[in-house]
This record gives structure tokens, C-alpha cells and sequence, in this order.
């Protein structure tokens, strides 16, 4: 197998995961501290034109003398910003189809109007980046290091003197841990929190919260398992790692949970399987990631994939396995799940 042919698969795997499968063997870590302490030190856009500052997941601290107005992201975490009325002016990342249509992980984006600075992994045009003078950037992060998610190994050290960066940490926590501080970041940006369709979606986020809890108690035999596709494997992701399976979980929601590690490194994320034993776990609701980088449900040829209860019964939805961190785009995905374990038949 060649070099490339290894970087590819290992691409897939990591994206599979639904977070960071063996960053430290793909990424350099970068920064340090308590990913799950931190806080914003600034007040909204009522002090935007003085100094600003905020403590991000690695522990770090960022400090200017102004709110920063030329912010680049990461694709997911632009669309975030996007929604509490912070706009970006560039972004690495998933961001277009190949038909040029807008990626699912940028949002409601308006993807024209920013500048790609890289589609996938591994991409990001510094060149391209130092135009823009940047003030900040801003990613997520997916391990207890705090790597930069998408920032490539290779140029990592040219991009961060540039500008300092923030990293809102989405490994070993609880959706709602991630989505409050992706919150305090949009607001010490300047993000309207008193907007109606701010304050609406996040009443909207706990009610269907208590939707799916509701729905788990209801339904305590349903199993559930997270799926994700490549044409060589499908991987089954655990819960103790990705931010929506745990808060799930601790909603109620009853999870299929791997059972061995994979092969390569997995750092916890998921067991990969062969396609001749997709069949191991036992569930009657099979979540599938939405990601680009993943084989969708409709496109999976593999005749015992086919053959699988959930599969037969019409038991299969989709899944963000990268959530945009804004109540507004988490909604959809809680209401899904409930919806189809309210209604999901046992047939495992």
C-alpha cells in the first residue's frame, strides 16, 4: 500500500470517527491547559470598541486591543458564529460539494461570500490566509491537547504567528458544554444574544431535549447505534467521547457501544468493522454521519448492510457527527432522534 494511499485511509478513519481518531499521530499538538475550564473575559458589543479578551479550552488567553472584526474559522465553528450574527471572512474546512453546493457543515453560510481558504483535510492556503490580515482564528478541538481541527501539521507554525487562535474544545464532554461556550465566544465577539431567533432556538434546544428524554424513557429496549460508512469499513462510534452521543446518553437514549478496539488507533472513537461483519451489533435505530467525507446510507451497495433489521425496517437516520455548535442547528438533530425512537419498532 503506498504512502498516499495510507494518508488517504487514515483521513477517512479519523473523519469516520465523528471527532479525532490518533491525532497524535496525524496532528501535532499544539497549546495546553484544561480543556474543560475557561471562560470569556469581555463583555458583548456594548464594549466592542475596547480591549478584548477571552480564555478559550486550551487554558489559553487571547488579548487584543480591540474586539477582533477579521476572524477566520473552521468551517463548522464559522457556521456557529454565523448563526449568533458574527460573520467570518474566511474559512478552512468543509465547505462546498463538489457541485459547489454549500457543505453541510457550513450551515446557513452564505459560502460567496467568504473566502475558502481549504475544502478538506489537509488544505489551507497561508498565502491566501495572510491577505486576509487576520486577527483571530478560530477552531475546534478534539483532543486533551487542544490540536487545532483542520489546521494542517505541516504549516501549523506559519499560520499561528499570523494570528492568535481559540479553540472551543468538543472531546470528553456533553453537547451542552460545548454549545455554551461556543455562546460566550459569540458574544465577547459581538454576537446578539437578545436576538429573538437566538433566545427562541435555545428554548427550542431544551424543549426538544426533554422531547428525547421523554422518548427514551418511553422506549428503554430501543437500541441505538451511531454508524458511519467508507467503502472499505463502517465504524460504530462509542459515546464516551463525541459530544452529542454522551449528552444523548445522558439523556437516555440507549446506546450500542463497541465492543473491541479498532486495528489502527482510535484513541477510544469507534470500532471499525469489515463489511462481512457489519452485522455484530444488535440495534433497531442506526444514526448514520451526514458528513461528505462518509458513504450516506443511500449509496451503501454491501448486501449484508442491506440485510440488517434496522436497515429492512426503514430504521436509519441521519446524524451530525460534527455538530455546528448553535442551539439552532442542534435542534433538528435532537427532534430526528426522538422522533424515530418514538416511532422505531424492536426488531434486534
Amino acid at each position: 500500500m503506498s504512502n498516499a494511499r495510507t494518508a488517504r485511509f487514515s483521513r477517512r478513519g479519523i473523519l469516520a470517527a465523528g471527532g479525532a481518531l490518533g491525532l497524535g499521530a496525524v496532528l501535532a499538538a499544539c497549546g495546553d491547559g484544561d480543556a474543560k475550564n475557561g471562560g470569556s473575559d469581555s463583555s458583548a458589543a456594548a464594549e466592542a470598541s475596547g480591549p478584548w479578551s477571552f480564555k478559550d479550552d486550551r487554558g489559553t488567553t487571547v488579548k487584543l486591543d480591540k474586539v477582533p472584526a477579521n476572524i477566520v474559522a473552521f468551517t463548522g465553528a464559522a457556521a456557529a458564529l454565523h448563526d449568533y450574527g458574527v460573520q467570518v471572512k474566511g474559512v478552512f474546512g468543509p465547505t462546498k460539494t463538489k457541485d459547489g453546493k454549500a457543505d453541510v457543515q457550513a450551515g446557513d453560510m452564505d459560502i460567496s461570500k467568504v473566502t475558502v481558504l481549504g475544502n478538506a483535510w489537509d488544505q489551507f492556503n497561508v498565502e491566501k490566509y495572510a491577505t486576509l490580515a487576520p486577527e483571530l482564528l478560530v477552531s475546534t478541538t478534539f483532543d486533551e491537547a487542544g490540536t487545532l481541527w483542520y489546521v494542517p501539521e505541516a504549516s501549523k507554525d506559519k499560520i499561528a504567528k499570523l494570528a492568535p487562535s481559540v479553540a472551543v474544545s468538543v472531546y470528553d464532554r456533553q453537547l451542552t458544554a460545548s454549545l455554551e461556550r461556543m455562546w460566550e465566544l459569540a458574544e465577547s465577539l459581538g454576537g446578539d444574544m437578545k436576538a429573538a431567533k437566538v433566545t427562541d432556538a435555545k428554548k427550542r434546544f431544551e424543549e426538544a431535549s426533554e422531547r428525547l428524554r421523554k422518548a427514551a424513557k418511553a422506549n428503554p429496549d430501543i437500541k441505538v447505534m451511531a454508524g458511519s460508512a467508507s467503502p472499505e469499513l463502517f465504524y460504530v462510534s462509542g459515546t464516551n467521547l463525541s459530544v452529542d452521543l454522551e449528552y444523548y446518553k445522558a439523556l437516555g437514549v440507549n446506546f450500542v457501544e463497541p465492543t473491541e478496539k479498532a486495528k489502527e488507533p482510535t484513541g477510544g472513537w469507534f470500532e471499525s468493522l469489515s463489511w462481512e461483519n457489519v452485522d455484530k451489533h444488535r440495534a433497531d435505530l442506526i444514526i448514520m454521519d451526514d458528513r461528505t467525507s462518509a458513504t450516506q446510507p443511500a449509496d451503501i451497495t454491501e448486501a449484508t448492510w442491506k440485510k440488517l433489521p434496522a436497515v429492512k425496517a426503514g430504521q436509519v437516520i441521519g446524524r451530525s457527527a460534527e455538530p455546528i455548535l448553535s442551539y439552532d442547528k442542534c435542534v433538528p438533530q435532537i427532534e430526528a432522534l426522538a422522533e424515530a425512537i418514538e416511532k422505531a419498532k424492536k426488531v434486534s
